[in-house]
């Protein structure tokens, strides 16, 4: 399919604080997450690099131990295998992708 609506897409915590829409092409995930203030992503690590993007407010993102403020004009980009934290300062938006594929993200069990 080569346009997706992503507001009909079902919303889904993913973890507290963290509302997602979720889908996949054929080689990336795409989550599209309204977040809310203090709510955060416990440190992890996982085999894809992963992109953050914030449209609205601030997340501290916390990359190999570095510590930056993402918000609309600053991108993190987090590499294969590092771990990674992440704190939303204030409430708003983000779109965060995986390479490759998380066949797991989107699914209520993850």
């Amino acid at each position: 399919m080569p346009f997706i609506d992503t507001s009909t897409l079902e919303v889904i915590e993913r973890r507290p604080g963290w509302y997602g829409r979720y889908f996949h092409s054929p080689s990336m995930t795409f989550a599209h997450y309204d977040f809310k203030r203090d709510s955060s992503i416990h440190e992890h690590f996982h085999a894809q690099e992963e992109v953050y993007e914030v449209i609205e407010g601030e997340l501290e993102l916390t990359i190999d131990g570095v510590k930056q403020i993402a918000r609309p004009g600053l991108v993190g980009i987090v590499p294969s295998n590092v771990r990674h934290s992440v704190k939303a300062l204030t409430d708003g938006r983000a779109i965060i992708v995986d390479y490759p594929l998380r066949t797991e993200i989107g699914d209520r069990r993850s």
